[in-house]
């Protein structure tokens, strides 16, 4: 009798470039392969910024070199018009494969389509849990169980104290407190931030200038530039980009964290987000290396502690309540929004300053700070009533390090409050004075940031009233939101309807805003 040979195929996808990975171990070169594949279907998936799909393609032509030159059996799919799903049903019925070993995709469509292919053509599928990340979803379910309320500050700290960071011994949070988050709000000085260290970024090397090449020939239309692409496709690049920011940038990283100014696009953030998103970075070894310049000099508290709350904090939350809830999360729509994606998000070509500054920026670098996402694009979405998902699918297309298990919750839970408070304990809106005193934009601008109505009114603080006016009584129903409602009462019912007419036009007429 014939003996049956169990052959595997191990699949890693785009995000998945951990040469420590679980599922590159144990592979038996004689039988075994390795399957990459660049599939255009990704990058049209949504309309994606040229800077994503150079960073992916780069990182991913990289990683593959590594593979090949560890003499591991690797076949990788260059540009292919199929989908992931179809490459991968071609190669397992090719190469008569048995079995398909995957790390769980950071992406419900595309974990549903693997498990497709596998059902359909009858491969035993292996997907391995994650274990780039802190808390395992198994894990995540049994902290959610039966709570009626999910808070990003008790999931915090039970991370902080099951993985001793910033605890003592006895678990108690170093600093006294387990939040500093309100030391680090500050906005620039009037003059501005002055002198920034700057970050390490990277020259293109032969692989990276030959996808640049590529994706200008084959996505001419799609967003965004690629002029100043010199982001990390490399494990040793981002580990050089993590030093240079523990030893030059944290130290005045916290204070100024939500500050915002022209022409200035990375102010003293740490641009590891791509990195960390595509594993080339582990959380454990970030967080390591926080910890140790904290000690080492001797850094301000509220600093290491706003940077560390991102990483094992908001980080991990976020991706357990992405698998938790979808995939009726990406069609949450609390509000029931309905208005079209203004044009000028994909172009920059608005009159408001503020929103130009931003979209500029990002369409020039496919990056924007956490506060110019949430409290001006995001802010300007839910006051404009954009249906979420046109929302979400921009951001997903737009910032270099959108994946969709960490993009998908931002924007629909946190920005947009489209899950209506499952995770958020209330709307993150904002009129035109906090712009105003986070950043430079209004300097320049037509619009006047104190001004409700009228033909010089500033568009975010117009539907921001607007907003309170129709949602009053959610709003008065929050402790957190009252004070917002409140202040209502300081404006004239007169003015209150002139309000709401003046909303009413703008929201009729988004494009010319």
């Amino acid at each position: 009798m014939k003996k049956i040979v169990s052959k595997k195929l191990v699949l890693i996808l785009g995000d998945q470039l951990d040469i420590a990975s679980p599922v590159l171990k144990n592979i038996d070169i004689a039988v075994d392969a390795i399957l990459m594949v660049e599939s255009a279907n990704e990058a049209q998936h949504v309309w994606s910024h040229k800077a994503k799909i150079a960073l992916f393609l780069s990182a991913m032509r990289h990683f593959a070199k590594q593979l090949e030159k560890q003499g591991l059996p690797l076949i990788y799919i260059k540009q292919s018009a199929k989908t992931i799903a179809e490459n991968l049903k071609v190669e397992l019925v090719k190469g008569k494969f048995t079995h398909l070993t995957c790390v769980e995709p950071g992406e419900w469509r595309l974990k549903k389509a693997i498990e497709a292919v596998a059902s359909e053509i009858g491969v035993a599928l292996e997907m391995q849990e994650d274990s780039h990340f802190y808390c395992t979803r198994e894990e995540f379910s049994a902290w959610v169980a039966n709570k009626k309320e999910l808070r990003l500050e008790y999931f915090y700290r039970l991370m902080r104290k099951k993985h001793g960071v910033l605890v003592d011994g006895e678990g108690n949070p170093e600093g006294g407190q387990w939040n500093f988050d309100k030391d680090n709000r500050k906005p620039f000085p009037k003059k501005g931030p002055g002198l920034i260290n700057p970050p390490e970024l990277f020259d293109p090397d032969d692989i990276t200038r030959e996808v640049l090449a590529e994706v200008e020939k084959r996505y001419p239309d799609h967003p965004g530039s690629l002029a100043n692409f010199q982001w990390p496709v490399t494990r040793k690049q981002a580990l050089q980009a993590l030093q240079c920011f523990v030893e030059h940038r944290l130290a005045t990283f916290g204070i100024h964290e939500d500050a915002m100014w022209t022409g200035t696009p990375f102010g003293w953030h740490s641009l590891l987000s791509s990195s960390l998103n595509l594993k080339l970075l582990n959380p454990r070894e970030v967080i390591s290396a926080v910890l140790g310049a904290w000690k080492k000099y001797d850094l301000d508290i509220a600093t290491v502690e706003g940077f560390i709350r991102q990483i094992l904090g908001w980080r991990e939350f976020v991706r357990g309540m992405y698998y938790l809830d979808m995939p009726q999360m990406a069609e949450d729509n609390f509000y029931q929004h309905q208005n079209k994606l203004p044009a000028w998000y994909w172009s920059g070509d608005t009159k408001m300053h503020c929103m130009q500054a931003t979209i500029g920026q990002t369409l020039e670098y496919g990056y924007a700070h956490h506060i110019q996402r949430l409290m001006v694009t995001g802010n300007f979405a839910l006051l404009a009533e954009i249906l979420p998902k046109e929302v979400c699918d921009w951001y997903l297309a737009i910032y270099i390090d959108a994946i969709e298990w960490v993009e998908l919750p931002n924007t629909a839970g946190m920005a947009l409050f489209a899950s209506g408070g499952r995770f958020t304990s209330k709307p993150y809106i904002a009129s035109g004075a906090y712009i105003k005193r986070m950043s430079n934009y209004c300097d320049s601008c037509q619009y006047k940031p104190d001004v409700r109505f009228g033909e010089t009114a500033c568009p975010m603080t117009n539907l921001y009233w607007n907003f309170l006016i129709k949602h009053r009584k959610q709003f008065e129903a929050s402790p957190r939101t009252r004070l917002m409602t409140a202040n209502l009462a300081r404006i004239s019912e007169p003015d209150q309807k002139a309000i709401q007419i003046h909303a009413k036009a703008l929201l009729a007429n988004l494009d010319s805003v």
